[in-house]
């Protein structure tokens, strides 16, 4: 299983950056694109750049409704062919996605922004992808833990907005705090052995 980063604030050289998140997931024969970032123009490149064709994608999850994760949206979709299933944050419940991936349902966050996360089962236990945590790291933790009795969280990977509870995160092997991440270098000095640095052109293998 792979999670490619394309799209984020930093960029692997020959990689295009932004102000924004995406992520695309590959698990047995499925693959996932989560959120779009803001410019399907650095999308599309980097996608391109890691050789990913946009038709072959299934299915884009969008995180929630701000501009930095949609813009990319109407564009990919052209390229796609209009094939994938668009999957918005408007359910409150969890919910399946596909064989080993989940999503937490809609959460509240800031000022009753709805946000939904995605829970990806791997073997050495789950791996929760955030958008911008609106509605806090802690509270997306918890969900991810009721979906599955294997409720380990390995990994973290995405935006933790404004999120200071750095308790949270203990017991996590994998912190990948990037995007609009406003407590990076607490989060860094706190975890160092723990944190990774996110750019858009890495690829993060796990095995299923």
């Amino acid at each position: 299983m792979k999670l490619k980063i394309t799209y984020n604030n930093e960029a692997k050289e020959g990689f295009s950056s932004g102000w924004g998140f995406s992520c695309l997931i590959e698990k047995q024969n499925q693959k996932i694109l989560f959120d779009t970032g803001a410019d399907s123009k650095e999308l599309l490149y980097n996608i391109n750049k890691l050789n990913i064709n946009p038709k072959d994608i299934n299915k884009v999850v969008i995180s929630h409704r701000h501009w930095d994760h949609t813009g990319g949206l109407d564009g990919f979709m052209k390229e796609n062919g209009n094939k994938a299933t668009l999957i918005w944050p408007d359910k409150k419940d969890s919910f399946k996605i596909s064989k080993g991936v989940y999503s937490t349902g809609a959460l509240r966050g800031f000022l009753g922004l709805e946000e939904q996360s995605l829970v990806v089962e791997s073997s050495k236990g789950l791996i929760v992808l955030v958008g911008c945590s609106h509605p806090g790291v802690d509270k997306i933790l918890d969900a991810a833990r009721h979906i599955k009795e294997k409720n380990h969280i390995y990994a973290i990977i995405g935006g933790f907005h404004g999120f200071n509870k750095l308790e949270a995160l203990k017991g996590i092997e994998i912190i990948g705090a990037c995007h609009c991440t406003q407590h990076m270098r607490e989060i860094k000095e706190r975890f160092p052995q723990q944190f990774r640095e996110i750019k858009a052109g890495d690829v993060l293998e796990f095995v299923d």
